[in-house]
């Protein structure tokens, strides 16, 4: 049996990078997607990196209470909350899904202090559908 000569352990160095400061955004997109259960609030930068983000179920809603008007109001809030703090001002609104927290979302954002220049329904809408299935036979 051969024996090997001392181990030799390689670290790499690591550049350890202060924390920066909060970056200034002026502008944002705010993306409410509104299920039948859920309701997830994400806001983001012009160039789409996400900055904050709430559902209802992390704010401690659950089971059926998360579809509910009033739980996507509070979600939108806490979204919103840090990214006021870092400037933002203006916002573009984009709502997708046709659950009940798509209005309690939208009074949220109105009433947080960020002016929505317009709002904008993205929700999918099939052109023709999928293929139906096949006739059954009995």
């Amino acid at each position: 049996m051969a024996k090997h000569g001392p181990r030799i352990v390689y670290r790499r160095r690591r550049i350890r990078s202060r924390k920066t400061a909060a970056r200034k955004i002026p502008k944002g997109v705010i993306h409410v997607q509104a299920g039948f259960h859920n309701t997830i609030v994400t806001v983001t930068d012009v160039g789409g990196r996400v900055v904050s983000w709430a559902s209802a179920g992390t704010c401690g809603f659950r089971g059926a209470k998360r579809g509910t008007p009033f739980a996507a109001q509070t979600a939108a809030g806490s979204a919103i909350r840090p990214v006021v703090g870092q400037g933002m001002q203006r916002a573009e609104v984009r709502i997708k899904g046709t659950g009940l927290g798509r209005d309690g979302a939208l009074r949220a954002i109105r009433r947080s202090g960020v002016r929505v220049r317009f709002v904008l329904d993205v929700t999918p809408m099939p052109h023709n559908g999928c293929r139906p299935p096949k006739k059954r036979r009995v």
